[in-house]
C-alpha cells in the first residue's frame, strides 16, 4: 500500500486517500470533517524501532481511542505513515465501514494512556501520567504576535514571572498587589456578587499588551500557573510567617546583605536534611516545605538578576514546577519550618540586587544548598510516582549546581564540580518516551 514514488521523489498518495475516503463517501449522512490525524513520537534517547514494531503501536492507539477496535471487521480505514526513524503520523477516516459515523471522544487522554502503556511493554523513556502541575503555555498565536511586536518575552511568560516574585516577597496581600502595580503590571481586582467588598479573585496586564480591539490583555492567576489564583496565594501567607512577618520585610544595609544569606542558607541546609529524612513521612508537611524553598529561591533569582531574568530565573521556574500539588491546594497544615524559609524569602526580595563578591559568594552557597533541597525532592515526587516533577526537580537541582560551579565569584570549594552531594542516593532514571 506504499504509495508510488515520482521522478520528483515525492510520493503519489491518490489511490491511498480514495481507499481511505471510500466509506466516507458511502456514509449516511458523514461529518463535514472527518480525517482523524495524531502523531506518535519516541524520545531521542530511545532505540530504534522496527516497522512491524510501530505497527503494533498504531493499532494500539486507534483501538484505545475507539475508532478501530481489536477484531472489528467494520471499524474505520486508517493509515500509519513512517517517513522517519523516532516517529509515525496516524490518519484515519471516521466513517465506519458500515456507513456509521464514529467519534474519538476524550481521545486525547485514552491516547495517553495508552501510550503509557507501550512505554513500559517497549522499555520506552516513560513521561509519567498526567498530574495537572504544569503551568499554560504560551499558545502559537501568543508566540507570532509577541514575535511580530518585537518582544523580548512574551507577555504570559514575563506577568508569571512578576506574579511569583510578588508572591514570595509579599507580606499580605495589599503588599502583593503593591509590588505587582510598582513593577509596571495592570492589576483588576474580582469582587464577590454576594459580598461587594470581598476580593475574590484577581487578573494582571501589560500597559502595552492590547487585544486587536485596543483592550488590554488580562490573565487570572490560574491562567499564568496552578498555584497562582488568590486563594493559592493567601494560604502561602498564612503557612505560617513567624512571629513578626512585617519586621523580616525591613530593608537591611549593604553591610548585613550576605549575613542575610548565610541566614537563609542555614536555613535551607536544616530543610535539606529534613526533606531527607523524611521521604516516608506527611506528604502534606514536606509538601509545604519545598513550596517555601521555591519562594526562597524566586527572591533569590530576582536579588541576583533582577526583573529581566536569566539562568537562576529559569532553573526557578523549573523547581517551582515541581514543588506544585496536583490537588491545586496548599497543604493544610504546614511544616514548622516553613515560616523560617518563607521570612528568609521576605528578607532577601528586601535587600535588593546584589552588590559585591561577599552579597555573590553567599549567595551561591544557598543556590548550592537549594539544589540539595530539589534533589531530595526529586527522591520524594519518585516515591510518589509523579515523573514529571521528579524531572523538574533533577533539571532544577542539575542547574543550580552549574550556576554556582561557573559563577565568577564562585567560593572556594565550589569551582570545579565540587559541590554538595545530594543528601539521598539518586534513584534510577526511565529510558524512553511516547508522546
Amino acid at each position: 500500500m506504499e504509495p508510488p514514488t515520482h521522478t520528483s521523489g515525492r510520493h503519489d498518495i491518490r489511490a491511498l486517500a480514495r481507499l481511505l475516503e471510500q466509506p466516507v463517501r458511502a456514509g449516511r449522512n458523514p461529518p463535514q470533517k472527518f480525517v482523524w490525524h495524531t502523531s506518535v513520537r519516541n524520545h531521542i534517547t530511545d532505540r530504534i524501532l522496527s516497522d512491524s514494531q510501530w505497527a503494533h503501536i498504531a493499532s494500539e492507539i486507534v483501538a484505545a481511542v475507539g475508532i478501530a477496535p481489536h477484531g472489528d471487521p467494520d471499524a474505520v480505514r486508517w493509515v500509519a505513515v513512517r517517513h522517519a526513524d523516532d516517529h509515525i503520523h496516524i490518519v484515519a477516516t471516521l466513517v465506519r465501514q458500515d456507513g456509521e459515523t464514529v467519534w474519538a471522544w476524550n481521545e486525547r487522554l485514552k491516547a495517553q494512556n495508552a501510550a503509557r502503556d507501550l512505554e513500559q511493554r517497549y522499555g520506552l523513556y516513560q513521561v509519567g501520567p498526567v498530574d495537572h502541575t504544569s503551568h499554560r503555555r504560551p499558545t502559537s498565536a501568543e508566540q507570532n504576535k509577541s514575535h511580530r511586536q518585537g518582544r523580548p518575552e512574551i507577555p504570559r511568560d514575563r506577568l508569571r514571572r512578576e506574579v511569583r516574585a510578588a508572591a514570595a516577597a509579599a507580606d499580605d496581600e495589599n503588599d502583593f498587589f503593591s509590588r505587582l502595580q510598582n513593577a509596571g503590571v495592570l492589576v483588576r481586582l474580582r469582587h464577590s456578587t454576594i459580598k461587594p467588598d470581598e476580593v475574590t479573585g484577581y487578573a494582571v496586564g501589560l500597559p502595552d499588551h492590547h487585544s486587536n480591539a485596543g483592550d488590554t490583555v488580562w490573565y487570572s492567576g490560574g491562567r499564568l500557573a496552578p498555584d497562582l489564583t488568590l486563594p493559592q496565594i493567601r494560604q502561602r501567607w498564612d503557612s505560617g510567617l513567624g512571629a513578626h512577618p512585617h519586621r523580616a520585610a525591613r530593608r537591611p544595609g549593604a553591610a548585613q546583605r550576605a549575613e542575610v544569606f548565610r541566614r537563609a542558607t542555614a536555613a535551607a541546609d536544616r530543610s535539606a536534611r529534613l526533606l531527607a529524612e523524611d521521604q516516608c513521612g506527611d506528604g502534606d508537611d514536606i509538601g509545604s516545605l519545598a513550596s517555601a524553598a521555591a519562594d526562597l529561591l524566586t527572591s533569590t533569582a530576582l536579588a541576583f538578576e533582577g526583573r529581566k531574568g536569566g539562568s537562576v530565573t529559569d532553573a526557578s521556574e523549573t523547581f517551582d514546577r515541581a514543588t506544585r500539588e496536583p490537588s491545586r491546594q496548599l497543604p493544610r497544615h504546614p511544616h514548622p519550618a516553613t515560616g523560617q524559609l518563607r521570612s528568609m524569602s521576605r528578607l532577601i526580595a528586601a535587600t535588593g540586587r546584589l552588590t559585591s563578591e561577599n552579597d555573590t559568594a553567599a549567595a551561591l552557597q544557598l543556590i548550592l544548598r537549594i539544589s540539595m533541597i530539589a534533589d531530595n525532592l526529586a527522591n520524594l515526587r519518585e516515591a510518589q510516582d509523579r515523573l514529571h516533577q521528579a524531572r523538574a526537580a533533577r533539571q532544577a537541582a542539575d542547574s543550580l549546581r552549574t550556576i554556582a560551579a561557573n559563577a565568577p565569584t564562585a567560593p572556594a570549594g565550589v569551582r570545579a564540580g565540587a559541590v554538595p552531594a545530594p543528601a539521598t542516593p539518586e534513584r534510577g532514571q526511565p529510558r524512553g518516551r511516547l508522546a
